[in-house]
């Protein structure tokens, strides 16, 4: 009976020995393979980690431009304030340049039409113009036939005295005074006449005017 506790013992003792190299085999590889999860794991941390210090950077460096972008923002909306007020005084100056160039085309159009009126008063003074040459030439024609005519009066009138001062020296000579006596006995005439006055003398006479002709 000891023999077979002995065999039950021994293989007892195989058993547990065979179950602890299994186990101590199973926890072996279980303990690599946690090792190796656990590196992985440690790996993945450190990769986290990284990707979060690079995530915490570029959130910083977002954080930066976002702020600079809404200085820039700030700054945009200053400037299109700016901007909206010189609109505002450029669309004022250019309301007021649009009434001042209606105004001139208002100034424009008012001198456009005095101009017509200057220029038909010029044809005006330019016909009353010529009017005035044509009678100023007539004038100086007519000024100078009264010149021509004054000259042969003039002519005529010095003839007339000189032969008058004749005829008065004859008629206060005796002798010449009976021998156109006896002459107009001996040659009687009719009795004169205006016409027959004036005859001879260059001188046409009517009722309102007299006209000198001018001798040969």
């Amino acid at each position: 009976m000891n023999k077979y506790l002995s065999i039950i013992l021994t293989l007892a003792c195989a058993a547990l020995v065979v179950g602890l190299i299994v186990v101590k085999h199973g926890d072996n590889a279980q303990h690599d393979t946690d090792t190796s999860s656990i590196n992985d794991l440690s790996n993945q941390l450190s990769t986290a980690q990284s990707q979060i210090t690079a995530d915490e950077e570029t959130i910083l460096v977002c954080s930066n431009s976002l702020e600079a972008t809404s200085n820039s923002l700030t700054q945009a909306l200053s400037d299109s304030a700016g901007f909206s007020n010189h609109l505002s005084e450029a669309e004022s100056i250019i309301a007021l340049q649009s009434g001042q160039i209606t105004n001139l085309n208002r100034q424009m159009a008012d001198s456009a039409t005095e101009n017509q009126s200057l220029n038909q008063n010029i044809v005006d003074l330019t016909n009353q113009i010529a009017g005035l040459t044509s009678r100023i030439t007539l004038t100086e024609t007519n000024l100078a036939q009264a010149n021509k005519d004054y000259a042969l009066l003039e002519n005529r009138l010095r003839i007339d005295v000189g032969e008058r001062l004749v005829i008065e020296r004859k008629f206060n000579d005796v002798w010449e005074l009976q021998s156109q006596i006896e002459n107009l006995k001996a040659n009687p005439v009719q009795q004169i006449s205006a016409d027959k006055i004036y005859a001879g003398l260059d001188v046409e006479v009517r009722s309102n005017s007299f006209h000198v002709i001018a001798p040969n």
